[in-house]
């Protein structure tokens, strides 16, 4: 009996002991690798930097028995959400949790892998919301110098086109693919037969590397259309059939002089030699390009970034989202690509770019045309026709391995609360970050691209017969084709301009003969005074 009584004691006395903890509102500040993770937000069975944060927390005693597993119950709320495989370094999310007794920060981290790794918490006012009072985020997305470089990693076409120009692009052997079609990569085909490739760009040099643009884009245009020609079974140009048969990249036709094939084949066996010769280790492999980032290719590429910048309807730059939908409208504030970082040998192109927030994927794509632009795979141009509300195409996408998010701002929330609560920033963990960024995600970044060589080989599939819309500014028949509204609105001002000019004519038949009867007038006139005369 007295045995129970001592059991109830004890139990109310850690009741009470419990009790004294009180859930507080408050900011957690982290960073973490997103290799290995399917993203940021929680997913049903998927491994997620948030299912790992949120049992994390409830191995810590910050989150009871009875709310775990249930968000809500404890007002969980998130900065900015990542895409699978992209990192973070000022992630932030929200929540009312028990942090007492002191050691919170250490008990979490004990309870979480390496690659994701608490900095610290800030008490937060009760209406706190990490999503809600987040101003603005920014991004950062490395991405390698030579990815930049229009001679870097070019695709079959290109080099067979260049031979005999003397202007020979050299067969990639850094890369296993070599410009065969990455599955996963690139878009669906919307190619269309007669698709005229654009020129803008066509005299666009950096450091003096040779422009093969016209040639390349020629080259690819034909092996596009003669491929198509195959699949449709249709009839090319003056009603001749075409039988195309595709040797590693080479198009033969029947129609065609047979020394022309001959000479194809020939240049795909020097080709072919050449490369056999570096496997044997007979020649070493090409030198590289010696482009550089400088003031001339920096200036070109913040040019071409600075297009971004302001408000645009993004419906072309993300996924499942229409141009009709308000969440397609998304502002910019700024991006820029100023700095160059040596990782373990890789010198990167450091792209910053800071707006209100992103869409899923529209980093990436940013990035991807920006760079197609760059290795003069398409106009400057077609960046303002993307970001045109009635205008879809398919952009590339740049691998997510490059991109982290680097710091979510609260400066209103700040502003108002500056007197009361503590200032919400990475000030104070930028050495603790810095040191992590390094460890972790750009030692990440380079060693992925060192062994598996991904911006290398999605390189590659920058042309247009993987992507046909590069070439699109220039084509107002497939324009009309992609757009019957635009196409509409641009018969109705032809008709109106028809219907102006058939009023001006009238209009010019009338003063015709109104003229006529004031000549006639005058006759009239001329011919009583003869009569005067003559009485």
């Amino acid at each position: 009996m007295s045995s129970t009584t001592t059991t109830s004691d004890d139990e109310a006395a850690n009741t009470t002991q419990k009790q004294r903890y009180k859930r507080r509102k408050i900011a957690i500040f982290f960073a973490y690798c997103g290799v290995g993770y399917q993203g940021m937000q929680k997913n049903p069975g998927a491994k997620t930097i948030e299912g790992e944060l949120e049992e994390a927390l409830f191995h810590s005693g910050a989150v009871p028995e009875q709310d775990r597993g249930m968000p809500k119950r404890f007002e969980w709320a998130r900065s900015a959400r990542t895409d699978k495989g992209v990192s973070a370094v000022g992630q932030v999310v929200s929540g009312r949790f028990y942090i007492d007794p002191p050691g919170f920060i250490d008990r979490l981290n004990s309870n979480l892998p390496a690659q994701i790794r608490i900095f610290g918490y800030r008490r937060v006012t009760a209406s706190f919301n990490a999503k809600k009072f987040c101003d603005r985020r920014r991004y950062v997305y490395l991405i390698p110098v030579f990815a930049l470089d229009p001679s870097s990693h070019k695709d079959r076409e290109s080099v067979l086109a260049s031979l005999g120009s003397g202007q020979e692009l050299v067969k990639c052997f850094e890369c296993s693919e070599r410009g065969r079609k990455v599955i996963g990569v690139m878009g669906k085909r919307t190619y269309q037969l007669g698709m005229s490739v654009y020129s803008e760009n066509a005299n666009l040099k950096s450091n003096g590397d040779v422009d093969n643009t016209n040639s390349e884009s020629i080259e690819e245009e034909k092996t596009n259309a003669d491929e198509s020609a195959k699949e449709k079974q249709d009839c090319v140009g003056n009603g001749v059939s075409k039988n195309v048969v595709e040797a590693e990249g080479i198009v033969l036709n029947e129609n065609t002089d047979s020394n022309s094939n001959v000479g194809l084949l020939n240049d795909l066996k020097v080709v072919e030699e050449e490369e056999e010769r570096v496997n044997n280790g007979e020649e070493k492999s090409p030198k590289g390009s010696e482009f550089c980032y400088c003031e001339k290719e920096k200036e070109r590429f913040n040019r071409i970034l600075k297009h971004y910048v302001g408000s645009h309807n993004f419906h072309n730059f993300t996924t499942r989202t229409k141009a009709e939908d308000p969440a397609a409208q998304r502002y910019i504030i700024s991006f820029d690509a100023n700095t160059v970082v040596n990782v373990e040998g890789i010198e990167f192109v450091k792209c910053e770019v800071v707006g209100q927030s992103f869409m899923l994927h529209q980093i990436r794509k940013l990035i991807g045309l920006a760079v197609a632009v760059m290795r003069n795979c398409a106009p400057e141009s077609l960046i303002e026709t993307a970001l045109q509300k009635n205008v879809n195409i398919n952009i590339p996408t740049a691998p997510e391995v490059g991109l982290y998010l680097d710091e979510c701002f609260f400066a209103s929330y700040n502003q108002r609360w500056k007197d009361t609560h503590e200032e919400l920033s990475m000030k104070g963990y930028e050495e603790e970050a810095e040191n992590f960024k390094m460890k972790h995600i750009y030692s990440h970044i380079a060693s992925t691209e060192h062994k598996e060589g991904v911006v290398a080989l999605w390189l590659h599939s920058l042309n247009h017969r993987n992507y046909p819309d590069l070439g699109y500014v220039n084509n107002p028949d497939l324009s009309a084709a992609k757009n019957p509204e635009l196409s509409a609105g641009n018969n109705d001002a032809a008709a109106d301009k028809n219907s102006s000019e058939v009023k001006e004519m009238d209009n010019t038949a009338d003063k015709d003969s109104s003229g006529v009867k004031e000549m006639d007038g005058a006759a009239d006139k001329d011919s009583s005074k003869v009569k005067e005369i003559a009485e």
